[in-house]
């Protein structure tokens, strides 16, 4: 057998005290629900043009969205997006230094192809492969296959991961018997570069969620309604990998508004999420995650539409580069260790962030590269 090549430390463990990447750059619109005319397209030169500017200043991740089915309205929007494996590897023969993660519906993919393309993004990238393991929630997207969300999701996935990670490490082929799962001979060669797989990840709010990601996990997403709300999302979580063993690494997702002033930050955040927002879509967006989603405070689908509007209810780091700054180093200081970012359009405001967000990131002491 071939040899493998030495697999380089993972950019998500990486040096910085808080780490960043961008989230969801394969769906049209990213998160913003809006009608803006530079909406984000989600063309495939679009996501090359912001994976290269995310490298060149030295974010750790790209992370995509995996969606099916759009959320109507007049922008249809998320309809349009890119399966994410495929996506990957696309990026990852692109790129030379970031990770590269996969979003895939557990209950929708086989474990033993999950295994094989897994591998061949981790192989193609030379290491900087991730996947993001989540069990789905949208009855429209699983009646497209078939079938419908799994009512114990996290229990199947966790003989899932584990058949990912036996396929990897295993001498010989084998055989699982699970309650999800009655495979036989099972192999994947070429296993990952990574061991004993991948870096993973689980964005979730509910118990079931956390549970699973406390087991099964490197690094776990979790949204807050405000920065002081986040220190006891971070204390559940530790709690919950302490009692396996384990150490879980802990993110959130931001959706950003950055302008020289406070005053034109807020001006566009309103412009884009309550004047020109995709109300329709918005409406049948959070309708769906407030009855079939554990994923946010249910007093918040209530309290804060321009967050759906803005960034699907995750938190606005709207204003100055300072102000931004002076907000993610309050969110460190909860607990959280990275955040995954959008825009409403990705290649004309991540340069500005980075320019002018970072080295104020660097003098704070969240950044040292």
């Amino acid at each position: 057998m071939t040899a493998e090549p030495a697999c380089p430390s993972h950019p998500m463990h990486g040096p910085n005290r808080f780490k960043l990447g961008v989230f969801s750059t394969n769906a049209d619109g990213g998160l913003a629900i809006t009608t803006v005319p530079e909406r984000w397209r989600a063309r495939w030169s679009d996501n090359l043009s912001a994976v290269a500017i995310a490298e060149e200043a030295g974010l750790e991740f790209f992370l995509p969205i995996a969606r099916w089915k759009g959320f109507g309205g007049e922008t249809q929007v998320r309809e349009w997006s890119f399966e994410t494996f495929t996506w990957a590897a696309g990026l990852a023969a692109a790129t030379q230094r970031i990770a590269l993660f996969m979003t895939v519906h557990v209950p929708l993919v086989h474990p033993v192809y999950a295994a094989k393309a897994l591998a061949t993004v981790d192989h193609i990238s030379g290491g900087r492969a991730g996947l993001n393991i989540v069990c789905g929630w949208n009855p429209a997207e699983f009646a497209m296959f078939g079938t419908t969300p799994v009512e114990n999701g996290y229990a199947q996935a966790a003989e899932w991961i584990r058949i990912i990670e036996q396929a990897y490490t295993a001498d010989a082929p084998f055989d699982f018997n699970g309650a999800h799962y009655t495979l036989r001979g099972v192999t994947s060669r070429p296993a990952a570069l990574q061991r004993p797989r991948p870096v993973t990840m689980n964005a979730a709010f509910g118990g079931p969620g956390r549970d699973f990601a406390a087991r099964h996990c490197d690094f776990l997403f979790s949204p807050f309604s405000d920065i002081p709300d986040g220190r006891r999302h971070v204390a559940d979580i530790r709690t919950r990998a302490q009692a396996v063993g384990r150490d879980v690494g802990i993110c959130t997702v931001a959706h950003v508004v950055c302008r020289e002033t406070q005053a034109e930050a807020e001006a566009y955040y309103r412009h884009y999420a309550v004047d020109q927002a995709d109300h329709a879509a918005v409406d049948e967006h959070m309708a769906k995650k407030k009855e079939f989603a554990a994923s946010h405070d249910r007093h918040a689908f209530d309290l804060y539409r321009q967050r759906f509007a803005g960034g699907a209810g995750s938190f606005p780091l709207v204003g100055t580069p300072e102000r931004i700054v002076d907000d993610l180093l309050a969110i460190a200081d909860e607990g959280y260790q990275g955040a995954a970012l959008t825009f409403v359009n990705y290649t004309e405001e991540l340069p500005f962030f980075c320019d002018r967000v970072l080295p104020l990131m660097r003098q704070a002491g969240l950044r040292v590269t």
